[in-house]
């Protein structure tokens, strides 16, 4: 039961550190091409973790888990391939629609992950899942017809849903490497996903941007993808990918605060009765954690 709470907490303090990048890539989009935002964004994550890394041997911490081996090719080379693909499409959406649209069709990554990791990989939904996730998509529904019509299907939403399609896919894909050390799957991920949309940055002959730029982006990725990834896996190797994603559900709810903090977006009556959805949604992901004896809707324990 320990180790479940224990996964469950890394599932929500990644999804916390994602939930920084909407709004403050909203901003720095303004100076920052897309592929060039994409690229420094997942850079960071890979080279600060490789720096997390170093200093973690230097102090003599060594990781419990193994690192990748040939046999893990196949997933690790999907897993790189749809994170070059998902933050471009995200990046495109953003630039097209509000950071708080943005941040409710998150949620659709829910939806995308469960369902792979139902039909593809086989992976035991109990009901409580179902239900979270029922919930969760119910409130995201209702803050989609807000008065500002924050949820509209424009171009921008739709790169947004085809970013977390890819994203659905890349969650099952790491799941399958999530027996393995969690800092080198980031820094593998984050180096050569960030190298592929570099290249795509310099084909669409993007200017870098300033120096000081670059490290506020970086930064950035370290603590929302980095971060968050790391914690993220380390929650997918306890609690199986459809569960850590239901948990991820919280994200577009602080990225929509932080939205409305940052970006001066005033909170409707709508976001509070979607927020107390959101809560009862969680408190079936929490009963669904701690309950070891639970039916399952298809796949296998």
């Amino acid at each position: 039961m320990e180790s479940g709470l224990c996964a469950a907490a890394f599932a929500v303090l990644a999804a916390a550190l994602y939930a920084i990048n909407t709004p403050l890539s909203k901003l720095f989009l303004q100076s920052v091409g897309k592929f060039t935002m994409a690229a420094l964004l997942y850079l960071g994550a890979g080279i600060g973790m490789a720096i997390w890394i170093a200093c973690s041997k230097s102090l003599g911490i060594k990781e419990k888990k193994k690192w990748l081996t040939q046999d893990d090719l196949p997933f690790t080379i999907m897993m790189i391939l749809l994170d070059i693909a998902a933050p471009v499409l995200l990046m495109y959406g953003i630039a097209r629609t509000e950071a708080s649209n943005v941040s409710l069709l998150n949620n659709f990554e829910i939806v995308a992950t469960t369902l792979v990791a139902l039909f593809v990989f086989k992976e035991a939904v109990s009901l409580r899942l179902w239900i979270a996730i029922i919930l969760a998509t119910l409130s995201s529904a209702i803050l989609a017809y807000s008065d500002k019509g924050a949820f509209s299907f424009n171009t921008g939403s739709l790169f947004v849903i085809a970013a977390t399609i890819c994203w659905g896919f890349e969650n099952n894909s790491t799941r399958m490497l999530s027996s393995k050390s969690s800092e080198e799957i980031v820094m593998v991920k984050g180096c050569f996903s960030g190298l592929g949309s570099l290249i795509l940055a310099f084909i669409a002959k993007e200017e870098m941007p300033a120096f000081s730029m670059v490290l506020k982006v970086m930064l950035l990725g370290f603590v929302s993808y980095g971060l968050s990834i790391n914690f993220y896996i380390m929650a997918q190797s306890r609690l199986g990918a459809a569960k850590t994603s239901a948990y991820y559900s919280i994200a577009p709810f602080i990225g929509v605060a932080l939205s409305f903090l940052l970006l001066k977006e005033n909170p409707s009556i709508r976001f509070f009765a979607a927020l107390a959805i959101m809560a009862a949604g969680t408190a079936f992901m929490v009963s669904d954690t701690l309950v070891a004896d639970r039916p399952a809707l298809g796949g296998k324990e």
